[in-house]
This record gives C-alpha cells, structure tokens and sequence, in this order.
C-alpha cells in the first residue's frame, strides 16, 4: 500500500454562512465529497469518482468567520486491488503540539462496467401521506440551516418509515470545477439528507445528521439550477442510530443518485431535540 498528504486551501464560499451547528460555520458533508473526489480523480484517472463507498464524516470542519480560506490535508492510500482511500485532516493546535485530526473520508474504487443503483426505491409519490410539512416550516423549526440550503421545496411528504419532497438546486456553481462536471450539483443531496433528518425525527428523540453511508452512486450530475424529487427511507434504528436508503429522480423518475445504507446520529450531545408537535403526531 502506498499513502501520501497534499495540502489543500479551501476556498470558503458565500454560502457556506447558512450551513451552521451550534453557532459555528461548518463544512458540509456534501462539501467533503466534491473535496475528496477531486484529488481522488485527479491523480488517478482509473478512479470512478461517481462511486464512493464506506464514506464516514467523523467530525465536523469549523470556518473561522471572515476566512476567504481553511487550511487542510489531503491524505490518500491506495490499496492492493487499485482503490484509493481518501481523507480530510485538518491540524489542530493543543498544549504545545500540534495534531491530525480527520473530518472524513471515503473509498474509490477503479472504474467497472455497471453502476448498480442498490437502493431499490421507486421515485413515485407516497398515494396517501401520514404528514405534510410545508418546506418553509422544515427549516424554520427542524433543520436549523440558513436560506441557501433549503434546498427542499413545497411539501415534505412522511409516511410510514418513508418520505418524498422535491429539491432544488441553486444556481451557485460547483466549488471544484472537474468533479463539480462529473458529481453535480452538492444541494440536492443535501436537500434528501435534510428530508431524512426529518423523517428521523419522528422516531428517536433527537435531531440525526449523517455520520456516513455505504454506497453512493451517481447515474447522472444534477444540474445547479434543476429540480428534482427525493424519496427516503428508514431501515432501522436504534438508540442512538438510524439507517437510511434514499435516491434522487427527475420528474420523469430517471435516477440521478442513489445512496445506500445512510447513518444519522445525534452529534449535539442531546441539546438539539426533535419539537413535541412532530412526535405527537408520529401514527407509526
């Protein structure tokens, strides 16, 4: 196995403001993908970059207010079989030393033939819905984002142990030209993981944020600007974890992504819980 670390500056992009956590600007998850897909791609074209598997978002990266840039690491692997395991560290600075510490990382493997869609999820409308919540009522009191990532709209749809809204993507271009092309558009994946969170709510008693996933696979690049519809669904849970499949269709149901075996776990430490009127009205 053969590993090396390159330096990277993170251009930090206007609307980086409106993804916060606990009073602090933060890197999105989504962010962290395009991120790591670039260098991946870059240096090894054998790499299929619209397959990423084992991907884990263990700790959140802060952006100072006012930075324009966040100094970070790269940090990749390959393996025997050609894949490439691929990191985002950052150094912190404690008692005199300094520290890596890892924000997340992702595996690549070498290009195949077929891109299966493991999912399974048909992109139709629930017939009936337990819940309608209108978007604007998603992010005033559910998922505590800034404008420019409601990227939900209209009405999230819950029923049973699933979900279905439509999203759409702003018209902000990708941070990272070559795997923006490849991966498109970041907001409307972070758009289903917010209609995940949502539907979470309902069955634990706290807010989930994904942790990480076992596969995603990108059929198509969504487009900024385009709409598209979501659907998600809860496979199980436990105290303190909740296990998602979702996939992201346009309104013909022709499959942009699917991700598979999504993981949300409360990183507030229990300040932040799901309101009393969504539990109450929880049918399951």
């Amino acid at each position: 196995m053969t590993s090396w670390r390159t330096p990277v500056a993170i251009a930090v992009q206007p609307w980086f403001a409106d993804h916060c956590f606990n009073g602090k600007t933060v890197l999105p998850a989504v962010e962290t993908m395009l991120l790591l897909a670039a260098g991946a791609g870059a240096d090894h074209p054998e790499i299929d970059i619209r397959v990423m598997e084992n991907a884990r978002f263990s700790r959140f990266l802060e952006i100072p207010a006012g930075s324009i840039s966040v100094e970070a690491l790269l940090e990749y692997e390959q393996k025997a079989n050609g894949s490439i395991l691929a990191k985002l560290l950052s150094r912190r600075q404690c008692t005199g030393m300094t520290r890596l510490q890892e924000h997340g990382e992702i595996l690549f493997s070498p290009a195949q033939a077929s891109r299966s869609h493991a999912s399974g999820i048909a992109p139709e409308a629930p017939a009936d819905s337990a819940i309608t919540i209108p978007a604007e009522q998603v992010y005033r009191e559910l998922v505590p984002f800034g404008p420019r990532y409601h990227t939900l709209r209209d009405v999230l749809h819950l029923s049973g142990q699933s979900a279905w809204g439509t999203l759409k993507a702003p018209a902000l271009p990708a941070p990272e030209e070559g795997a923006g092309e490849v991966l498109g558009s970041p907001f409307p994946l972070d758009g289903a993981f917010h209609a995940a969170c949502v539907l979470g709510q309902r069955s634990v008693d706290f807010v989930p944020f994904p942790v990480g996933f076992a596969r995603r696979v990108i059929a198509r690049p969504t487009q900024p600007g385009g709409s598209y519809c979501t659907k998600v669904a809860l496979l199980s849970l436990t105290q303190d974890e909740l296990v998602f499949d979702l996939g992201i269709f346009d309104s013909q149901g022709q499959v942009y992504e699917s991700v598979t075996g999504v993981r949300m776990r409360d990183v507030s430490g229990g300040r932040i819980k799901p309101p009393d009127w969504l539990k109450a009205r929880n049918t399951r």
